[in-house]
């Protein structure tokens, strides 16, 4: 037990960093690209267009290519596929800490756009599995809510530093971070397989032990369940649970809105309110210290007493009155008090990752959280 607690150690310390270095560049995002796209002004609807546009790119792309890396993970291991996806992220924190001119910001742009779809999603699949291989079914409700804490204290973390740093300095900062979350996963963290923490009744169910086949057969069937899964294998899924799709169906309504509101909020303040760089690190830092008490705190308490269902409607509920307020704000002060709700809205995710996760075997794990990973990115 004490060299799994370890090895989950060396995983939150992995999130950590990795988070640290992606999230710590996004208060300064919004200056960057409207300086590189429309400089001198506060409102570029240039740059709404691209943003939007890129989280749609970045969202369709981690579509096809998780699932990839979800198969190769079973085979290969999560810490050899964990590789991949946190090495290439190195690359365009790299380009912005060289300069963030309009020529190097359109390189960045392209390129965050092309290994996003590897890394963003991937890193937390990978992470949300390893934790799946490892914890039993009953406890997964307050790791998963751990681990999301985890991210919030990274949120926190980065977004203080950069309220205290130049926009030069941060993406160096960043760029060195990323490089050093690399390193340590490579050195420090234990390899980790589908193991048997299993279900009572996996939705997908494989073939039964006594039954025999010819070799040809095996090697055929080994094969298959191996393969990309296809949207008709999604459908069967789905309809396989109710609860499943359930879930699906609040997820992608959910990550929708959600997406909606990253891509726009912080261009609106700034042309509503002419908030800058420092203004924006400091509404995240608000929601970040919110989220990481709620997380680290209020989940694990309340999850095993009114249930992940519960948490889920309380989180939805809250986050509708969150998006209504920050949509008609008319001061200066209500962003900053919507940062109440985030409190309650940092349920959902956790919530429905722990509903979802019991609904299937320990070998389905990363193709479960892979089916939904274009609907989680972070501001930048």
């Amino acid at each position: 037990m004490d060299q799994k607690l370890r090895d989950l150690s060396h995983l939150f310390v992995t999130v950590f960093l990795s988070s640290f270095a992606g999230l710590m560049v996004a208060p300064s995002m919004t200056d960057v690209t409207m300086l590189a796209l429309c400089p001198g002004q506060d409102q570029c609807s240039l740059a709404i267009y691209l943003t939007g546009s890129q989280q749609a790119i970045i969202g369709l792309g981690a579509m096809i290519i998780t699932p990839l890396i979800g198969n190769m993970s079973d085979q290969y291991g999560r810490k050899a596929l964990l590789t991949l996806p946190m090495t290439i992220s190195i690359i365009p924190l790299v380009i912005l800490a060289y300069s963030r001119t309009t020529n190097f910001f359109y390189a960045y742009f392209v390129l965050r756009t092309l290994t996003a779809m590897a890394s963003d999603g991937s890193i937390n699949c990978l992470a949300l599995a390893y934790l799946a291989d490892n914890i039993p079914e009953r406890q997964r409700a307050s790791a998963f809510g751990i681990l999301a804490g985890v991210g919030s204290a990274a949120f926190v973390s980065g977004t203080l530093t950069a309220r205290f740093l130049s926009t030069a300095s941060t993406f160096q900062v960043a760029a060195v971070v990323s490089i050093l979350a690399a390193v340590y996963m490579r050195v420090f963290l234990e390899e980790s397989l589908p193991n048997g923490h299993g279900l009572r009744q996996p939705i997908l169910k494989g073939e039964p032990d006594d039954i025999k086949y010819d070799d040809d057969r095996v090697q055929n069937t080994s094969q298959a369940f191996k393969r990309i899964p296809s949207i008709g294998d999604l459908i069967c899924l789905m309809r396989s649970s109710v609860t499943f799709s359930q879930a699906t169906v609040v997820s992608l309504f959910n990550s929708l809105a959600d997406g909606g509101i990253l891509a726009t909020l912080l261009y609106f303040l700034k042309a509503r309110f002419h908030f800058n760089k420092n203004q924006f690190a400091d509404l995240m830092l608000i929601l970040g210290v919110a989220g990481t008490i709620s997380q680290l705190l209020f989940m694990p308490i309340l999850a095993p007493v009114i249930g992940e269902q519960k948490l889920l409607s309380i989180g939805l509920l809250m986050g509708c009155t969150n998006m209504f307020f920050n949509s008609m704000a008319w001061s200066v002060w209500v962003p900053y008090a919507c940062t109440v709700f985030s409190i309650f809205t940092v349920f959902v995710q956790p919530s429905l990752r722990s509903i979802v996760s019991k609904q299937v075997g320990p070998n389905e794990q990363l193709h479960l959280y892979s089916s939904r990973i274009s609907q989680h990115f972070s501001f930048c």
